[in-house]
């Protein structure tokens, strides 16, 4: 999670509840901080969750390519060119 901590900061708005906000206070006293280190967990998440996505679909067309090429298409018997 290091990449972020050296990244400079940057005022953003954000539309938060009032109610949310103000019971947030009572449980962490940075609010800044704290969804910073939420958004940081979720990016780092969906980084991960999205390569493992990429490395299950690299699996499936390379299983489906072996299978292919041991087997052909089932098209193959059928093709009218």
């Amino acid at each position: 999670m290091s990449t972020f901590e050296s990244t400079a900061k940057k005022p953003v708005n954000l539309s938060l509840s009032e109610a949310l906000v103000q019971e947030s206070r009572a449980y962490c006293g940075n609010l800044s901080a704290k969804v910073e280190e939420m958004l940081q967990a979720y990016v780092v998440s969906e980084r991960h969750s999205r390569q493992q996505h990429r490395e299950q679909a690299q699996r499936v067309v390379s299983d489906w390519n072996a299978l292919h090429d041991a087997a052909g298409s089932y098209a193959d018997g059928h093709a009218t060119l």
